[in-house]
């Protein structure tokens, strides 16, 4: 849900992206719940959001709770693209990659460095990676495997729905990683991988959109990439920037066995497929 406020501050600290974000993404829990309840779901203080709710331009928290009610936002990804289209005078190649570029800083500014070390070294330690992706997230999931794969990682692509996702989970054990790309909501198959880790013990990664997740619906280590906003076409140019980061800090991380995996792989190419 995109909210419009009277204003909008050119520059917002984490802490207000995280209201922000709840905000949006939760209108219905968001309007039931007090301040303080807000502010102790997201860790912040009352004055805090009290001071932003002003920023934003409304009188006091009850005006934010009266604009959010009264807002009815059109969604789906045709409403996305319209947004997105009209929100220039006339779209060109040129505006299209400077907003790219902007994407690319807000995922900076938004990622972990201390998540973000954690996914590496948990794949450089994991026994096996499985990952789950779905819908526009399944090139993700293809990318991923096949870089990790070359670099003599074992990796699996889990089934995308339904209860196969099960089976596949199955195999899954202590010491192994499951990778699961939940940008703005978790899925079903999403729910059902992080409630079976712990009977499995497996550690569980996921790439999120969202400044604020719940405790119910967190990963072990989650990484941030920004798509735009929840009524904007979302891109995928900051989550594929981020995989390929992700997959070269543990090429570097792994040293020497990734060069011999890479030099094993091509020296077999040479040899058994030689006319490709």
């Amino acid at each position: 849900m995109t909210l419009q406020f009277p204003r909008m501050p050119e520059q917002i600290t984490k802490a207000e992206s995280r209201i922000l974000d709840y905000i949006s993404n939760n209108p219905e829990e968001f309007l039931l719940s007090s301040i303080g309840e807000v502010g102790e779901k997201l860790d912040v203080s009352g004055t805090t959001i009290s001071r932003f709710v002003r920023r934003l331009g409304c009188g006091d928290y009850k005006e934010l709770k009266r604009l959010v009610a009264d807002q009815n936002i059109s969604e789906g990804p045709a409403a996305k693209l319209m947004q997105t289209l009209h929100s220039e005078e006339a779209f060109t190649v040129n505006n299209w990659f400077l907003r790219q570029q902007m994407y690319l800083q807000k995922t900076l500014e938004g990622l972990e460095q201390e998540e973000f070390q954690k996914a590496v070294s948990a794949l450089c330690s994991a026994h096996r990676v499985f990952i789950h992706a779905k819908s526009a997230s399944s090139s993700l999931g293809q990318l991923l495997m096949f870089r990790l794969r070359r670099l003599g990682i074992q990796s699996v692509l889990l089934p995308s729905g339904g209860s196969e996702v099960l089976e596949g989970l199955s195999q899954a054990k202590a010491g192994d990683l499951v990778i699961m790309f939940s940008f703005s909501k978790l899925s079903q198959e999403g729910k059902m991988i992080l409630g079976y880790r712990k009977e499995a013990g497996y550690q569980t990664l996921t790439f999120i959109s969202r400044a604020f997740v719940p405790e119910e619906e967190r990963a072990d280590i989650q990484l941030f990439a920004y798509r735009g906003e929840a009524k904007e076409y979302h891109s995928m140019t900051a989550p594929a920037a981020l995989v390929d980061a992700l997959v070269v800090a543990v090429s570097e991380q792994m040293g020497e066995a990734s060069v011999e995996n890479l030099s094993h792989l091509y020296h077999m190419k040479k040899t058994y497929a030689p006319n490709r």
